[in-house]
């Protein structure tokens, strides 16, 4: 029940960030005339960093394993910020990226709180490498977190289905990973377009209705950058399905080498 209880208050927590790094100026137009996204950028990273340290904690007194797995994280934030700094050196197609895959599986494998920290924190710690650090870090931050978050749910949905170790595993996965590809810059665009001006029927009206609003950014969306996020879907296809069950193997063996089972007192070993 506490679990529940805390798990409860840590998504809350996340969908509030969310709200206040992203969508603030649909609800609250004040928030657009008072330049929101570039005036708060201290104060959402700080929020951010504050709630991946409190999902650390939460993890650490759960048990021995997540302790050895905090440890692990590290390692695979590493990679994966190392792997946005190859993607910043060597450019690849407009819009594609490696950093997903891994976000994917760690909160697909390990579960939704261990993703949203493998997510926030890849791109915390990759923006400091590639100077990629402005306006735009936290709505990075909280929607990568929300790639790994959303992954925990298909683990346990897979189970069920009872498709774990199978290709449809795999299969599942990267149309999940697709689906992101496109998601993230939709949501991306968000924490710039409400301050936009230029082409009519584009860009954020004042006067407009909600609905109108979310018309003249899909008809934005269509015209600059759906593009960009059909290649990085494509390129998530790609990776997952010839990466995905390497990947997953490695976690299952780190999952068995540091996983044990405390006998009863007197039971021979």
């Amino acid at each position: 029940m506490k679990s529940r209880i805390q798990s409860l208050l840590v998504n809350s927590f996340v969908f509030l960030l969310g709200f206040l790094s992203l969508l603030a100026p649909f609800v609250v137009p004040q928030a657009r005339d008072a330049g929101f996204s570039s005036t708060s950028f201290p104060v959402m990273v700080s929020l951010i960093i504050i709630l991946c340290v409190l999902i650390i904690l939460l993890e650490a007194q759960a048990t021995i394993l997540n302790a050895k797995l905090i440890a692990f994280l590290g390692i695979l934030i590493a990679l994966n910020a190392g792997l946005r700094f190859l993607e910043t050196a060597i450019p690849g197609p407009a819009g594609f990226s490696p950093i997903f895959f891994l976000i994917i599986l760690t909160g697909y494998f390990f579960g939704g709180r261990v993703g949203f920290l493998m997510g926030a924190m890849t791109m915390l710690i990759s923006g400091l490498i590639t100077g990629g650090v402005g306006p735009w870090l936290p709505g990075q931050m909280i929607t990568a977190g929300w790639v790994g978050q959303s992954a925990g749910i298909l683990r346990p949905l897979f189970k069920q289905m009872r498709i774990t170790g199978k290709q449809s595993e795999i299969t599942f996965l990267a149309i999940f990973s697709a689906i992101w590809g496109m998601l993230y810059g939709a949501i991306m665009n968000l924490w710039f377009w409400p301050f936009l001006g230029g082409a009519p029927g584009q860009t954020w009206f004042q006067g407009a209705t909600l609905a109108e609003n979310i018309g003249r950014y899909a008809t934005y969306y269509l015209a600059t950058s759906v593009v960009w996020d059909v290649t990085r879907a494509i390129g998530n296809i790609l990776i997952v399905t010839f990466l995905a069950r390497p990947v997953l193997n490695i976690f299952i063996r780190f999952n068995q080498r540091f996983s044990f089972h405390i006998l009863p007192e007197g039971e021979p070993k």
